[in-house]
Order: structure tokens, then sequence, then C-alpha cells
């Protein structure tokens, strides 16, 4: 066991990794990622620097929506190899000092679910919402019960019940917060997560936080409901994390997660401050999102100010609820179009790398992008994968690219690209992107003026994007021509790419990128 040294305690300064389980590693050869396969890939997350390890849900599931559609909470899914593999990928992490973060699906379960199954015949188990009467958003349940159900995203996913935050004389069927049935859900959050702590898990992403309880204006209740539960895990867990899939940080974290993700919904913003900077319209494209000049792009016509309005507004409300709590900043996600897609190739993609490696926030880095893995568009649905003709998620769902003929998903095709980047062909390249990313975490975790909670100042949002971290300057132009910065002193280049500093001037050529460190003029 090389660290396990609680992520709380040092929340400020790690570095996650999103691992799709399906499509990371192959560990048995039947062509399906597992948790076996993760764990003999390891030792690339362990090389990299990652100090967590994120991973999609791999509960016993029908796999209709890839997981999120849990059957069991409490066992591993018999293709990810069971709790056995579980428990093997726990003793490997703790020898190589990485932590393992969960997946709870916290507002829904699989209509398979035996909960489920038994609330369609029992009109008295107030489990999931139900109604009497046909309601707008509700479809018909099965069994003896003979009445309505919320779903809550798929109509195959019923909604737990955690009560309304307002009556309505016109739904009587509505309920409270703290009738039995959303009490009983409560209690379940509880020990689903405790089951896993036990076990040596050592934090949750929360999928859909932010839609537990419903009708709720301002999300007050359901804010309350998680400082209820974060306090109650903390008795006995006080070093564990919890993350949320909430989209909007200056409310979620100060309601007791650790961190929140800034993603492509949620908000005052609507997920505009990570569209505008990397959503170029070429991945998974929503009908009803406006269309944006993105910062990360060759023409150089995109700002990061958006982003930059939305990160302070967040830390501000952080600050003010006396969390300890940071934003998180991605780089991609299952539900989202990874970095390198479209015209964007992965040289352009660095200085978007660096952004999140940089910037004072929790960095997450989803499986592959440290080798420029490509969105792939035009693959067909697979487990839930398509939300409308242009939202399409598998795209960025594709298997990770080791290169060395070995334990390679084949859940979903390959990159058809014969150049296809690999992590074989880049480690021993000190000019790839995965070594550049390497050297970007390393120093991340050494020097404190990165911390997520230090301080900013930001000189520009355009191009390039400069900011300062104390006395480290970086500078950052992901457009297709060159720029220059001014800067107060002459200071060594601490991590660079098509970056030279000539007396008090860094020059950046086209897509490069930089960190000055001036303390040391």
């Amino acid at each position: 066991m090389k660290n396990r040294t609680p992520l709380a305690d040092r929340l400020d300064r790690i570095v996650l990794y999103q691992a799709y389980p399906q499509s990371f590693a192959d560990g048995d050869g039947d062509g399906m990622g597992d948790l076996d396969g993760l764990a003999e890939r390891l030792e690339h997350l362990a090389w990299l620097g990652v100090d967590a390890v994120w991973i999609n849900p791999c509960f016993v599931s029908p796999f209709r929506d890839a997981g999120y559609d849990v059957a069991d909470f409490l066992h591993i899914a018999p293709r990810y190899g069971g709790d056995a593999a579980m428990e093997r990928l726990v003793a490997e992490a703790d020898r190589r000092g990485i932590a393992l973060v969960l997946d709870l699906v916290a507002g829904h379960t699989s209509d398979v679910h035996p909960w489920f199954q038994s609330a369609v015949d029992d009109p008295e188990d107030h489990r999931y919402v139900w109604s009497p009467e046909p309601a707008p958003g509700f479809v018909p349940g099965p069994g003896a019960r003979g009445q309505y159900y919320r779903p809550n995203f798929f109509e195959f996913q019923p909604a737990l019940n955690f009560g309304y935050a307002r009556p309505d004389e016109t739904e009587p069927w509505r309920q409270g917060v703290d009738a039995p049935g959303p009490r009983r859900n409560r209690d379940a959050l509880v020990e689903i997560i405790e089951h896993w702590y036990d076990r040596g898990v050592q934090g949750f992403r929360v999928d859909m936080a932010a839609s537990l309880v419903k009708d709720d204006p301002g999300h007050a209740l359901t804010r309350r409901l998680w400082a209820e539960v974060r306090g109650r895990l903390d008795r006995r867990h006080p070093g564990n994390i919890l993350i949320s899939e909430w989209g909007d940080p200056a409310r979620a974290v100060p309601a007791g997660f650790h961190a929140d993700f800034f993603l492509q919904f949620g908000g005052d913003f609507d997920g505009r401050p990570l569209k505008s900077l990397f959503n170029n319209g070429s991945g998974t494209v929503h009908e009803a999102w406006a269309p944006e000049t993105v910062w990360a792009d060759a023409a150089g016509t995109g700002d990061a100010d958006v982003f930059v309005a939305a990160w302070r507004e967040a830390a501000d409300a952080i600050a003010e609820s006396g969390s300890l709590g940071v934003v998180g900043l991605p780089t991609a996600n299952h539900d989202f179009t990874r970095l390198v897609s479209g015209a964007r190739d992965a040289e352009q993609a660095r200085s978007a790398l660096l952004l999140v490696l940089t910037w004072p926030a929790l960095p997450s880095i989803y499986y592959g992008d440290e080798i420029g893995m490509r969105y792939i568009p035009r693959l067909p649905p697979l487990e839930g994968s398509s939300l409308g003709p242009a939202y399409e998620r598998a795209g960025s769902r594709t298997p990770m690219q080791w290169g060395d003929g070995h334990g390679e998903s084949r859940y979903l095709p390959q990159d058809p690209d014969p150049d296809r980047p690999t992590v074989a062909a880049q480690r021993d390249d000190p000019s790839s992107l995965l070594c550049f990313v390497r050297s970007a975490i390393a120093l991340r975790r050494s020097d404190p003026r990165l911390s997520a909670r230090a301080s900013v100042e930001v000189e520009s949002t355009g191009y390039p994007f400069v900011y300062r971290r104390g006395t480290l300057l970086v500078a950052l132009n992901p457009s297709g021509a060159a720029r220059e910065v001014a800067l107060p002193d002459t200071g060594p280049l601490l991590l660079g790419h098509r970056a030279v500093v000539g007396g008090r001037v860094l020059r950046l050529e086209a897509f490069g990128c930089a960190v000055v460190d001036l303390a040391a003029s």
C-alpha cells in the first residue's frame, strides 16, 4: 500500500482519470473490457502520475444504458469479473497508490431491479414515483399495481422517490421529502456508498446528482439532501470524497460535494463554460445547443472569458460557503466530445490539456485523451449511446488504444485511422503528447503554485490565454497563428511546446503552450 492518505486531505493536488470499463482493457480475452484488464493497466496510470481512477458503473445491470441502469448496487457485473475482480482491483490499486472512485446512479434503477419488481405489485411501496392516473412524463407500469411511474432518463430507468419540494393539489400523489419512501431511499444511498467504502473504495462520482428531489426550485431540498448524506458518510469515512454530476459547482460544492465538474449542461451559464472552450460542433452536438465560437480552435476567434467568469463565480461561492471543495474541469467524458474531434488534431489539443492541468480546479483526464484519441463519428448506437440523430455518444467510448497487442477491448470499433495514436508508440517518445501530459501532471503534483486552491490572476482570455499561478506564468495558444507574450522578467520554461523565451518575450508558435517560472529569473 503506497499512499492511503485520504483523498479529501489532498483534494487540491490530486489528478483524476476516468476509465470507461467496457472500453478500457480486456483482462480475460473475451473482447469486453473488465476490472482485471483495468488492474493490469494500472501501471500505465501510475507511470502517468494520476492519483485516482473513476470507473463508470460496473454493477449488475442489463446494460441497456451501458450500466447506468443498475439492477444490483452491491455486486459487480459478471461481464466485468464479478465481486472477486473488484477485490483484486482494490488490492492492486492500493499497491500502486491509486485510489478507486466508483459511479453511483443515485436517482433511478433499472426496471429489473428487485426494488422495482416488488413495487409494481404493491401499491403501498413508495420507493419510486407513482401516479394512479396518467400524468405528463409518466409511463404505464407493469404488474398488479396498475399505475404509472416516472422515469428519470430512459423509460427503463424508473425514478427513485426522494420526494417533491412543493405540493400540488392537482397531483395528490406527490410526497414530501421526509415521507417514508424518500427517507428509505436516502438511507439506501448511505448504505450503498458505505458498502463499497468498507471494501476499499475511496470515493464516488454521483450521476445526475441534481435530479433527486422533484419540482425543487433552485435545488434547495436536493442540496439539503446531499448535505445530510455527506454528514452521515463523514462520521465513518471522513477522508473519502463525493464528486457530483451537476454542472453547477457554485451550488453543488456548498451542498456537500467535494467537487463538481463544469459539464456540457448545468448552472446559470447552461454548460457554456465547457462548451465554449472545447465544443467545436464535430461530435456530440445537441439540437438545443446554440452555435459556439470555441477557444480551442485553430481559427483563433473564440475566447475563454465565459469559462473564467463561471469559474470565478463558482470559486467565490465555494469560498463564501466555507467549503474546502473545489471546481472540477474535465478534458472530456463518456457523454461529451473528445478534445480531438473534427478538424482539431492531437497537436492542437495540447493547449487544452495544459489548461486542464494548470487551472485552479480538480483535473479529470478522460481515458485516451492523453494520447490524442479521436471522437469517431457515425458509429452505430450501442447500449443506449444514442440520444438523438446528432447526439451520439458511442464516438467517445471507443476502445483504449494500447498498441502492444495485449488486452484491447472490442466493445466498439477501433479508430479506423491507420496512424491511430497508441500508448506503446508514444511512451518512449519524449516529444509525444503522452509524455507531455505526463510532464504536466508531474509539474502540477510537485509545485504548490498549481494547487486547486492556489491563486490565479488572468491577464488575457484570448490568444494566447495567459494567467499567473503565483510566480508561474501559463500561456496557451490553441490557434494556428504565432503569438507573443511580454514577460515582466525572463525566466526558464518549466514546460513548453513550440515555445521559446527570448529575453522578456515568450514566443508561442501555432498551437504552442508554455509554463514559465518567473520566480527563477
